[in-house]
């Protein structure tokens, strides 16, 4: 039958599209739907770092590990954007590098590979890093970096062209509801989709589908800002670095018995209170991508989190990136802001206002490491589901 679907995605975000890829996989005939001519929200406003070594040890380590290699072999088969130049977390003091000592035992462990680094072996391998700065370092030579702004448009092509994906940009949905045999999708062009199963995947998109659910949730809103510098082509700054401020602010080294030995107070106030967290990425342009500031919101208050960008935040992360590296030439090219959906008690918000109908969003900013490898876990228990109701 005409536009009638095993699957219907609201979404073409990272989420919404591997729901979309490993549905496709298990054979189900799918369509994604995306409300502008092309995804433009968190998944397009970001550094492309996929960092499993980030993830705390439990599911979600799983699930980044699941994307990491998805991303590789999609690689081999499209070129997605994908380059594999290995994420180094570089130590600012002994007792942040006595924890990335202690981190690498876990991953040895773990069977992930990691290498500790010296200070001498950090600025041989990223000889900007500041010699000041740096007490060594953990790498992750197995780890990627994709361009956001290209990734998850290659990907959505690959989809069409090799997966047969029915996608639909430019399409913004009105309504979705349930009946006897199935589930609709209306759209803001008129046009009806019958499916088996519909997943929304909608973001930070709070106020059209499903509102009053949204109202009731946990979920906030969270705002960056990003820099990027001009052009630096006589600078290499190989895959992710990651900074002391990373070491302290991401999960996978909370659990680490000298995490409780880094001191708050050692961290710049202004630093600390709008949630600036010191990332590098070097853009194929050359430029060198400079992030992030974090500002939360509740739902019902999202709106005040404007489309301003800050000039004192700006400062803030210019000032402590200097202490970090050596770059020729400080001079921003260009500014812009990013914001994701998070639960303040889940690492994603799930909620089926009917047994076929599911609303998936609020996985926060680990979005490009693990929204893949959650998308394969979740696309079974979706099928499962869809075979149940169909029996």
């Amino acid at each position: 039958m005409a536009n009638s679907y095993d699957l219907i995605i609201v979404g073409a975000g990272a989420l919404g599209t591997f729901h979309a890829y490993f549905a496709l996989k298990n054979g189900l005939k799918v369509l994604l739907l995306e409300k502008d001519d092309q995804p433009r929200e968190a998944t397009v406003r970001n550094f492309g770092q996929i960092i499993p070594s980030g993830m705390a040890e439990d599911e979600w380590f799983d699930y980044a590990r699941v994307s990491l290699d998805t991303y590789k072999t999609i690689q081999a088969d499209y070129d997605i954007s994908i380059r594999s130049s290995g994420s180094l977390y570089l130590a600012s003091s002994a007792m942040e590098m006595q924890v990335l000592e202690e981190k690498h035992g876990r991953y040895q462990a773990l069977g992930y590979p990691s290498q500790l680094l010296t200070a001498a072996e950090c600025r041989q391998r990223l000889p900007a890093v500041r010699a000041e700065y740096c007490a060594g370092g953990l790498l992750f030579a197995q780890e990627v970096t994709a361009e956001p702004d290209q990734m998850i448009h290659r990907v959505l092509a690959y989809l069409v062209e090799r997966w047969q994906l029915d996608y639909r940009p430019a399409t913004p949905v009105r309504e979705v509801t349930a009946h006897a045999s199935g589930c609709e999708v209306l759209d803001t062009h008129g046009q009806r989709y019958q499916a088996a199963q519909v997943l929304v995947c909608s973001g930070r998109d709070f106020k059209f589908l499903f509102p009053d659910v949204f109202a009731q949730s946990d979920l906030q809103l969270c705002k960056l800002q990003m820099l990027a510098t001009y052009p630096l082509p006589q600078v290499h700054l190989p895959g992710s670095v990651l900074t002391g401020l990373s070491i302290r602010r991401y999960h996978a080294f909370h659990s680490c018995p000298s995490f409780a030995q880094l001191r708050p107070e050692d961290i710049d106030p202004a630093l600390r209170q709008w949630g600036i967290h010191i990332l590098f990425k070097q853009a194929l342009d050359g430029s060198i991508i400079i992030g992030d500031t974090h500002e939360y919101a509740d739902v019902a208050a999202a709106d005040s989190l404007d489309f301003n960008n800050v000039n004192l935040l700006n400062q803030l992360m210019i000032r402590e990136a200097q202490r970090i590296l050596d770059l020729p030439d400080w001079r921003i090219q260009r500014v812009w802001n990013g914001y994701y959906s998070q639960s303040k008690s889940r690492e994603i918000f799930q909620h089926s206002p009917d047994p076929r109908i599911h609303i998936v969003t609020g996985i926060g900013g680990k979005g490009m490491t693990t929204a893949c490898g959650f998308a394969h876990h979740n696309v079974a228990l979706l099928d499962l589901c869809r075979l149940q109701h169909s029996a």
